[in-house]
């Protein structure tokens, strides 16, 4: 589930990146946004442009704060810093090693 959510939200990342810069901003853009002699009129493609952004904004920011919370939902620690230290019995202390003559003056 988690996979098939985030490829939806790569899909979706690449195609309102290309919407975007089909967009003929105020300063002209990258002209492929109108053009005199298309199906459509200028208005008509700004229209759907925006429309088609706006919605896959929309499917960008649903499938971001879904996952999110599955992400946010995980009980299990991933890395090794947040893992819980692991609990092991103290050793035994040895006992005192015995004080030694010197051998030598």
């Amino acid at each position: 589930m988690e996979t098939i959510l985030l490829v939806i939200h790569l899909i979706l990342a690449i195609a309102l990146v290309g919407v975007v810069l089909l967009q003929r901003s105020e300063g002209g853009g990258l002209g492929i946004g109108g053009g005199g002699g298309g199906l459509m009129s200028v208005r008509g493609t700004a229209n759907l442009l925006t429309r088609v952004t706006g919605i896959l904004a929309a499917g960008f920011m649903v499938t971001s704060l879904v996952l999110a919370i599955i992400a946010g939902h995980r009980s299990e620690p991933k890395s090794i810093l947040q893992a819980p230290a692991a609990t092991t019995a103290p050793a035994k202390p040895e006992a005192p090693a015995k004080p030694s003559v010197p051998l030598s003056q």
